[in-house]
């Protein structure tokens, strides 16, 4: 690909996002054709967002970064995506389906960081960037199928559409986190109060942390780096559950707090 196709590309995208569309398969001649690529398209992307209006990015997300998620998405490794500050609720929110081509929910542990995590510092590990973590709290992320056959769809294209991120909710931040043990925290989601599935905090990657070490080291591979103040939501202990009007999705993380959507 060159200039002009991640361009082309990163324009499909965000106008399908805009006007809350389903796209199709990206033709081929634009189509990121590996994840070096896809992230190149994403940056584009998110840039075209920010001078539309849609917000400033103030986090990320990571996708895949359980078996269970990586074998529900036939995906052999996590990725990543921004997510912008418009999209963002504390604790509860209050969503219109209507919103959203195909929204489906994630039940995640985030962080809140405190301090940068330099790119001089590079490679972390799950010790490096304890130190960073201000806060961890509960959280929801909340995913739009925004094309024909989600399923079907190749990973570049996932990733550079921000791996389908739409919103997130975070939980009361606790600063208190130390002595909890984040890879046994025991994850829930209800859907209008009925349980549709639980996992460990050691799903994600064995331990919450190495996957933020794995966010910052691929951030450094690109030149960039996390800061202060952004938040990350980690991955998903439970597959994606995907919601109706009306519903109401609570995530409960033991130790952690909880966070809810209700869709009108």
């Amino acid at each position: 690909m060159n200039e002009n196709d991640f361009l082309e590309a990163a324009k499909t995208i965000v106008d399908n996002r805009l006007e809350k569309k389903r796209l199709n398969f990206l033709p081929e001649s634009i189509r990121p054709r590996n994840l070096n690529e896809a992230y190149t398209v994403q940056e584009k992307i998110n840039q075209i967002l920010v001078e539309s209006g849609f917000g400033k990015p103030s986090g990320y997300k990571i996708g895949c970064t359980t078996s269970v998620m990586q074998k529900y998405m036939n995906i052999e490794e996590p990725s990543y995506g921004e997510v912008f500050d418009n999209t963002v609720y504390e604790e509860t929110a209050v969503l219109k389906h209507s919103d959203y081509q195909e929204p489906g929910v994630e039940a995640e542990i985030a962080v809140e960081l405190g301090r940068d995590l330099p790119l001089n510092d590079a490679p972390f590990n799950e010790n490096s960037v304890r130190y960073a973590v201000l806060s961890c709290m509960a959280s929801i992320e909340l995913v739009d199928a925004r094309y024909f056959n989600y399923r079907e769809l190749d990973t570049p294209t996932m990733v550079a559409d921000n791996f389908f991120n739409a919103a997130c909710v975070l939980g009361k931040p606790l600063r208190e986190w130390q002595d909890v043990d984040l890879a046994n925290v025991d994850g829930e989601m209800t859907v209008n109060g009925t349980s549709v599935g639980t996992g460990k905090g050691s799903l994600i990657m064995g331990h919450p942390l190495q996957a933020l070490a794995w966010l910052a080291n691929k951030l450094a591979d690109r030149g960039r780096e996390l800061k202060k103040g952004e938040f990350i939501t980690l991955g998903s202990v439970i597959a994606t559950n995907w919601v109706s009007q009306g519903d109401l999705v609570e995530v409960n993380m033991s130790g952690l707090g909880s966070a809810k959507i209700k869709f009108e």
